[in-house]
C-alpha cells in the first residue's frame, strides 16, 4: 500500500462533502498540474491519503482510500488529464494543521512542505505514521 495526500478548497469539496458521498465515493477530478496527475497515476486500489483542506484552513482532516484506478476526468475538454475515485475511511480526530507538521523536524523532507503547489503528494510510511498519531489516530 502506498500513502498520498490530495488536498482541496472546502469551498469548493469539504470532508463533509466527502464524507456525505458515502460509500460509493466520488471521483477526484480537476487535477491540472503534470506531475500531481502522475501521482494519482500511481494510485492503487486500496491506497490511503489524507484529506487537506487548503487555502485558508491548511489541515489534515480525514483519511480517503481510493477505490477506482486512474481513468480520464470528464471536467478535462483537452483530454490531457485524468482522475480516480475515492471513498471516505474516517475522520482525523485533531486536524494537523500545516504549522504542525512544519514545525516537526521529522517531516521535514515531506512533499506537502517541500512541493507546497501540488494537490496530489506522496506520504512516505513514516511520515504517514506520524501525522496518524500527531492526529489522534
Amino acid at each position: 500500500m502506498q500513502y498520498w495526500l490530495i488536498k482541496s478548497e472546502p469551498g469548493s469539496w469539504s470532508w463533509q462533502d466527502q464524507l456525505d458521498a458515502g460509500e460509493k465515493g466520488t471521483y477526484w477530478d480537476g487535477v491540472r498540474n503534470y506531475q500531481a496527475s502522475n501521482n494519482m497515476k500511481s494510485m492503487k486500489l486500496g491506497d490511503q491519503c489524507f484529506f487537506y483542506h487548503s487555502v485558508k484552513e491548511k489541515q489534515i482532516v480525514g483519511i480517503v482510500e481510493v477505490i477506482k484506478e486512474y481513468y480520464p476526468d470528464h471536467t478535462d475538454p483537452k483530454e490531457r488529464f485524468g482522475m480516480v475515485d475515492v471513498k471516505a475511511l474516517k475522520s482525523i480526530p485533531v486536524p494537523v494543521t500545516l504549522a504542525d507538521i512544519k514545525a516537526n523536524e521529522k517531516l521535514a523532507d515531506l512533499a506537502l512542505i517541500r512541493q507546497s503547489r501540488l494537490s496530489v503528494v506522496p506520504v512516505d510510511k513514516q511520515s504517514w505514521d506520524i501525522i496518524c498519531k500527531m492526529g489522534g489516530l
